[in-house]
C-alpha cells in the first residue's frame, strides 16, 4: 500500500494525528524535500516518529518512482511531503501510476503554503489565476511574465513560486525574481511590469518568523526578506477588503492600488497603434483617387471596417476588431498598389 501523507506548513508539530499513526506503521517511509525544505530538528522528529525503515529521496527519484512503487506492492509505504501531497504534480503521476498497477493509496492531507498565504495576506482566495514559477534563468521569464498578463486583465492575482534547487541548496531571492520580470519587460514592451506595480512577498508562511510585506517594486528594491522560502504575489483587482487586510496583516509600505488599472490587453494595444496607422495611410491615398467614382466603394469600405474596428474594440469584442482593422489595412494596401505605391508607407 502507499501513503501520500502531507506534513503540512509548520514542520513537525503540524502534522496530523493520522499522518502520525501511519508513519509508526509503515514498513518503509520516504521524505521528499524538493518542494520545500525541511529544518534538521524537524527531520530528526519525524525519523523518531517512523519505526520502519526511513529514508530521504530526491526529485529524480520521484519522479522515476519505480522503486516506491515495487516496495508498496508488497509492504505499507509513506511518501512524505512538505504542505499538501498533491501540489506537487509530481505525485499526482505517481499515485495515478499506483492505482494503474492495482496498489491501494490512501491519501492524508494537510494545509499547502499556497492556499494558507492568501489568507495569511488577506486576499480572497477564488481571485487566484494561473501559478507561474520564476527561475534564475533570464530566457525562462516570458511565460511568468504573459501568466502575470494574463492574470492581471482579468482581475485575479498571480503567484509566483521562486525557484529551489535542493541540491545546491539554493533559493532565487524576490528582488532577483523582480529584476528579471523588469528586464523581460523591456523585450516585451507590454507595459505589464514596471517600478510602479504593487507586489506582496510572502516569506516562510506557517512558521514563527513569516513576514508579509508589500509595496511597489521600487519600495520593495531596498528591503531584506530575511531567510527563504519566499513567495511574490502580484495582485490583480484589489477588493477594499483585501486592500485594509494588507494594511493590517503585514508590512505595507505603499497605499495598496490596483495593478490591473494600468494594465491594457495586448489587443487593445495593438488598435491603439495599429487604428491610427490605417486611418492615416487612407487619408493619404483618398486623393489618387479623388476624381474615380469606381474605386469610391472600396474607400467607403475601408472607412466602414475603420470605424466597426473601433465600435467592436468598445464593445470588448477584440477578435473581431482586429479582423475589420485587418480588412480595412487589405483594402489601403490594394490601393495604393494599384498606384504604384509601397504599402508598407
Amino acid at each position: 500500500m502507499l501513503f501520500f501523507v502531507g506534513l503540512g506548513i509548520s514542520g513537525f508539530k503540524s502534522i496530523p494525528s493520522e499522518a502520525l499513526d501511519v508513519l509508526s506503521k509503515a514498513d518503509i517511509v520516504y521524505l521528499e524535500q524538493f518542494t520545500s525544505p525541511i529544518k534538521r530538528l524537524d527531520l530528526t522528529k519525524i525519523r523518531n516518529a517512523t519505526k520502519g525503515e526511513f529514508r530521504t529521496v530526491k526529485r529524480w527519484q520521484v519522479e522515476d518512482g519505480r522503486e516506491i512503487l515495487k516496495k508498496a506492492k508488497k509492504k505499507k509505504v509513506v511518501l512524505l511531503s512538505y504542505g499538501d501531497p498533491y501540489i506537487a504534480t509530481t505525485h499526482i503521476e505517481l499515485r495515478a501510476r499506483a492505482i494503474e498497477e492495482k496498489i491501494k493509496t490512501h491519501s492524508i492531507h494537510a494545509s499547502s503554503s499556497l492556499t494558507s498565504m492568501i489568507g495569511e495576506c488577506g486576499l480572497h482566495f477564488y481571485k487566484i489565476g494561473r501559478i507561474a514559477t520564476i527561475m534564475s534563468e533570464m530566457k525562462s521569464l516570458t511565460t511568468p511574465y504573459y501568466v502575470i498578463y494574463k492574470n492581471i486583465v482579468e482581475g485575479n492575482h498571480t503567484i509566483l513560486l521562486l525557484e529551489y534547487n535542493q541540491d545546491k541548496d539554493f533559493f532565487l531571492d524576490p528582488k532577483d525574481a523582480l529584476r528579471g520580470l523588469l528586464e523581460t519587460e523591456k523585450g516585451q514592451k507590454r507595459s505589464v511590469i514596471n517600478l510602479s506595480t504593487y507586489v506582496v512577498v510572502a516569506s516562510r508562511i506557517g512558521f514563527k518568523d513569516q513576514a508579509i510585506i508589500s509595496g511597489k517594486i521600487s519600495s520593495l528594491n531596498k528591503k531584506d526578506f530575511g531567510k527563504p522560502p519566499h513567495t511574490i504575489i502580484i495582485p490583480g483587482r484589489l477588493h477594499f477588503t483585501e486592500s485594509d487586510a494588507l494594511k493590517i496583516l503585514g508590512e505595507c509600505i505603499d497605499e495598496p492600488f490596483d495593478n490591473s488599472e494600468k494594465v491594457k490587453k495586448i489587443s487593445k494595444q495593438m488598435m491603439e497603434r495599429y487604428v491610427p496607422m490605417v486611418r492615416e495611410a487612407l487619408e493619404e491615398i483618398e486623393p489618387y483617387y479623388m476624381d474615380q467614382k469606381k474605386y469610391q466603394v472600396i474607400l467607403e469600405n475601408a472607412e466602414l471596417y475603420i470605424h466597426d474596428a473601433e465600435k467592436f474594440l468598445e464593445d470588448g469584442q477584440e477578435e473581431v476588431a482586429i479582423l475589420s482593422i485587418g480588412y480595412a489595412d487589405g483594402l489601403v494596401d490594394a490601393l495604393r498598389l494599384a498606384k504604384g505605391l509601397d504599402p508598407k508607407m
